[in-house]
């Protein structure tokens, strides 16, 4: 037990260290730290309530905060607990505040006040700084910057500061011609960088201020009020009979916990201080035990809604809303955690592992088949009542929808705590206690079934009510305080217990360790949002995305597929060092232009979401990625291995989410672009199929070991399934290419509402004796002249010596970005290289057929070799 308890404070340090600032304090300073905590989170859910204009309408005083503000007041409270919770070095005093790390909390917290302060003063000064603008400004880069080093370490300082000395010494004249640039001055960049919201208070700081805190203090009140547990329980209920059942449990459990946890290393000790015991004792090594865990609970950032708080950056940067990024991250996610389930229960097979004992049947078969099918039918009422029953809400309440949702939410909250309290509590487990039999499933679903409903809440508000995320997470967070106030006095009064008032006591306790906790997770997030400003910054002042662009672009060749396997790797060694967000910020705003850029060069139109998703997926398996992964080293202090091999074995099953953005760059039906509901569960099935393929080729077991051949026709067959648009291609050319000439003609021609497709080829800008292509789509519009409607979809065209000249684009049409690298003054002009025609092709779905005929050849003929059940 010595052992054990050693290894339980080992990775409490780690958490503390990553997410939550590992000092802790007793006495009044510490009262003083969790109050500054917890008045951060009141802050939050003041300004995102609609209280603030409640007020000024009753006292007539201005108490509303304008999104600059909200920016700065949130800063303020990250730097001031960055130097109060995290110590400054590995030596540093943790159970107690040194007088600097007071000083530099005031000075962090005055250089952010400053700027609202005297924000009439610096609005009239308009780019033209003081001495005391430079030296608040200077202050506050400084703190900030240690700040990061104390939450999230060296590297993003290190990174942040390339930037920022690129912006001053980008001119010298010893760096290559092809990156320099014309410099800035101090008061220039300063300006950039903290008075205005270019910088440190531009986009990533204020979405971590608007949605991402209340989405982590929602997640942090679910963790308190239980539901964690109740997630491990329910899982373990359900799958731990099955072969390698801990696995499986392990993979579900920290799949519900990414519904509400931004943190792969959180959700690594949160499920696998339990899971990982359990594989162990069931047969896992060490090492396969905690990469289970690893690669689990890095994929629960992949599940919305949070997805790791990048999910609400997807949405600012691309401009696609919150309910359609979430649409497009689901099949990914899904697809995702069914391989990884697989390949738990391909790692079991091949160790011959049994379940956990289950509890005694107390119902026959046929009670059982009818039970299930119940379940299953009541399962899919509840979706349609949800969805259905609550969007009814607005036509028979239009003007009570919030009441009448409350009223409803309030019954449902009674009625299903009044169920919970007819069971025991839900009990944390020791790990390392015997388990003779599993819990009934049903039995452990009733305990905390109301934990679900601020999450159906979070959902309708989204896809239902379309409201905001930070409103709808605003309401969630809401329903969720309710809950953990009244679960423990409501669950006393059903069981007669009569000790109310000690029941609210631990309520509201559970509250306040709720609200303190979810503000401690968000330091971290805050100040790398801000370093991440900087490097955004940065990239506005300079346009070294250009730079850096082209230098890629040089590597590649110009091949897309080269140069997603760059970003690829700059994704994986950034993420070494930084948190999945900052890593998210800073490839993207670098490379994803680049890549859409490279991508419609080359005759392929790349939307933007695939792109921001590519490199948000690369960041996040940076998290098992050895030598540096901190969740494999969270994983292996519960198991007792090796970290690096933790972190390679759990890269080894992570190789399925490194293929998926891959696979969606060039076949955007996996994230449900432009497809039917029917034609949308058609690919979800193929592809969940593909995946499992590709899982069992990359583990060498199918049915049984692999031969060669059969690994290969399995990598064939989920290929096939996944991409058969790549071998209709080479069958039958997608598109016939017609003279750039004819565009005029084909446009006439073209019926209402068509998209035209085609190539440009002009003098690059910065290099006018290079050529450079590009692929367009133009919305025609209606029915009408060919030059109109050209003209209309933002392509000016005009005949010149037997080409089809091409305008430059006025800002604020739709090709404007597009075309801006073009030189429309040289002497060889832009032209309309070919216009090109969608082909009538056989549907390319053919192509599944022979490959489902390889695949029953494969079956066939490990069949006669298998000796161990395939379930």
């Amino acid at each position: 037990m010595v052992e054990v308890s050693k290894r339980e404070i080992d990775v409490d340090e780690l958490v503390a260290q990553v997410d939550t600032g590992a000092r802790t304090v007793a006495g009044p300073v510490g009262t003083f730290i969790a109050g500054v905590a917890f008045v951060w989170s009141l802050f939050q859910l003041y300004v995102a309530s609609d209280l603030p204009f409640i007020l000024t309408g009753l006292t007539g005083l201005n108490v509303v905060f304008d999104s600059f503000q909200i920016r700065v007041v949130h800063l303020s409270f990250a730097l001031a607990l960055a130097a109060l919770a995290y110590p400054l070095y590995r030596a540093a005093p943790r159970d107690r505040v040194p007088l600097y790390d007071w000083l530099l909390a005031i000075l962090g917290v005055s250089a952010c006040l400053y700027l609202i302060v005297f924000d009439r003063q610096i609005a009239a000064r308009a780019g033209l700084p003081t001495d005391w603008d430079l030296i608040a400004a200077t202050v506050g880069l400084i703190v900030l910057a240690i700040a990061v080093f104390r939450a999230l370490g060296l590297p993003l300082v290190i990174v942040a500061g390339v930037f920022v000395f690129y912006v001053f010494f980008g001119h010298a004249s010893w760096l290559p011609d092809a990156i320099q640039w014309r410099g800035a001055s101090y008061g220039k960049a300063m300006w950039h960088y903290w008075m205005q919201t270019e910088g440190v208070f531009g986009v990533a700081l204020g979405v971590s201020a608007s949605m991402i805190f209340l989405f982590v203090l929602f997640g942090s009140l679910l963790e308190k009020a239980g539901a964690g547990n109740y997630f491990i329980k329910f899982a373990f209920a359900v799958l731990g009979h099955l072969r390698g059942g801990p696995a499986k449990a392990a993979v579900v459990a920290s799949a519900l916990s990414g519904l509400y946890s931004g943190s792969s290393i959180a959700n690594v000790v949160t499920t696998g201080t339990f899971t990982i015991p359990l594989m162990k004792r069931t047969g896992f090594s060490p090492e396969k035990a905690g990469a289970v865990e690893v690669a689990s609970s890095t994929n629960g950032q992949l599940t919305p809604p949070v997805m790791g708080a990048a999910a609400f950056l997807i949405a600012e940067f691309t401009g696609i809303s919150y309910p359609e990024i979430i649409k497009h991250a689901f099949l990914p996610a899904v697809v995702s955690y069914i391989a990884l389930v697989y390949i738990v229960h391909l790692e079991a097979l091949k160790l011959d592992l049994k379940g956990l004992p289950k509890p005694p049947a107390r119902v026959g078969a046929m009670q059982k088949l009818i039970g299930l099918l119940t379940g299953f039918i009541a399962m899919c009422v509840l979706a349609t009542a949800v969805y259905y029953g609550l969007g009814w809400i607005k036509v028979a309440f239009p003007g009570m929808t919030l009441a009448t949702a409350i009223v409803l939410f309030l019954i449902a909250y009674v009625g299903l705590v009044w169920v919970a309290a007819r069971k025991p509590d839900l009990e944390m487990d020791d790990p390392d206690a015997p388990l003779t039999e599993l819990p009934r499933p049903g039995e452990v679903a009733v305990t905390g079934l109301y934990f679900v409903l601020p999450i159906i809440i979070l959902i309708w508000c989204i896809l239902v009510e379309r409201l905001s995320p930070s409103l709808s997470a605003y309401y969630a967070a809401l329903s969720m305080i309710l809950i953990v106030f009244t679960q423990r006095p409501l669950k006393a009064l059903f069981r007669g217990e009569g000790e109310l008032g000690r029941a609210l006591s631990q309520g509201g306790a559970d509250f306040v360790g709720g609200m303190i906790a979810g503000a401690r997770n968000m330091i971290g997030i805050g100040v790398a949002t801000a370093a991440a400003g900087i490097i955004v910054g940065t990239i506005s002042l300079t346009g070294a995305h250009q730079v850096v662009g082209e230098f890629v672009e040089y590597l590649s060749g110009g091949s897309l597929m080269a140069m997603l396997l760059l970003v690829a790797v700059m994704s994986l060694i950034l993420g070494m060092g930084l948190p999945t967000t900052a890593n998210y910020i800073v490839v993207s705003s670098l490379m994803a232009p680049v890549i859409v850029e490279v991508g419609a060069a080359s005759g392929l139109i790349v939307p933007l979401i695939a792109v921001h998703m590519f490199v948000f997926y690369f960041g996040i398996l940076a998290d098992d990625t050895p030598p540096v992964g901190l969740a494999a080293f969270a994983a292996a202090a519960i198991s007792g291995g090796d970290p690096i091999r933790t972190g390679f074995q759990g890269f080894a099953y992570d190789i399925r989410t490194a293929l998926l953005p891959f696979l969606f760059i060039f076949n955007t039906e996996l994230l449900l672009i432009d497809v039917t509901v029917a034609r949308a569960v058609f690919v979800f099935c193929v592809a969940a199929v593909a995946m499992m393929l590709f899982a069992a080729a990359t583990q060498g077991y199918f049915l049984t070991r692999n031969r060669l051949w059969e690994t290969v026709a399995l990598l064939l067959v989920a290929f096939t399934l996944f991409r058969p648009g790549f071998w209709l291609d080479m069958v039958e050319p997608p598109y016939d290419a017609r003279p750039g000439t004819e565009i005029v003609d084909i446009a006439g021609s073209a019926p209402a509402g068509a998209d035209l497709r085609v190539t440009v080829a002009g003098p690059d800008f910065r290099n006018p004796d290079r050529i450079r292509t590009i692929t367009l789509i133009a919305d025609l519009g209606p029915e009408g002249d060919g030059l109109d409607r050209l003209d209309a979809a933002g392509l000016t065209v005009l005949p010149e010596e037997g080409a089809m000249a091409l305008e430059e684009p006025f800002q604020g049409t739709p090709f404007f970005e597009s075309l801006r690298d073009f030189d429309f003054y040289a002497d060889t002009p832009v032209v309309i290289a070919k216009v090109e025609l969608e082909r009538a092709r056989f549907a390319k779905d053919w192509f599944y057929i022979p490959a489902l005929l390889l695949l029953a050849a494969v079956v066939i003929m490990q069949r006669r070799r298998q000796t161990v059940p395939a379930f």
